[in-house]
């Protein structure tokens, strides 16, 4: 009986070992489920994006190392038009909404910009420094994830 009751036991927590949530380099490989709040007040979400290569970048709007992400993406504008960027903060509104005037998003139609209300993607990413880029095929596999700068022609070579 008592042979039984281990055995039983054993099954038991093999059975829930198997069943642990996706670590973060894991859950890396999805697309995330993104709401965010943009300058509209409207919510943009995962269904509402393009199926066509997507960045996505989490940024602060005072963070030096994100504006210069942000200018050296804005400076290959050409190269970038059929790449569809994201653009997610955690700071306040106001500074985002200052960061969208600065860079004249409205200009960029494959650019959108929110705040990360529920901050969803911080832990999904396991960030740890900005800027964070994620890259997305248009089948929405990962390419690329990186902490820090990065140039945009790695993005693009990362595409081919």
């Amino acid at each position: 009986m008592k042979k039984w009751f281990l055995f039983l036991a054993a099954s038991f927590c093999l059975q829930f070992s198997f069943a642990q949530a996706p670590t973060p380099s894991e859950r890396k490989k999805l697309f995330p489920t993104l709401q965010l709040l943009q300058v509209d007040s409207t919510t943009l979400t995962s269904g509402l994006l393009k199926r066509q290569p997507t960045v996505i970048m989490y940024f602060s709007p005072s963070c030096d190392h994100c504006q210069h992400q942000m200018d050296d993406m804005l400076a290959h504008t050409k190269e970038m038009k059929n790449i569809q960027v994201v653009l997610a903060t955690y700071q306040p509104f106001d500074e985002m909404v200052e960061f969208h005037k600065k860079y004249h998003i409205e200009k960029h139609s494959n650019y959108k910009l929110g705040r990360d209300v529920n901050f969803i993607l911080p832990p999904f990413y396991d960030i740890r420094n900005l800027p964070f880029i994620a890259l997305y095929s248009k089948e929405g596999k990962l390419l690329l994830s990186h902490e820090g700068n990065i140039k945009v022609e790695k993005l693009l070579q990362a595409l081919k």
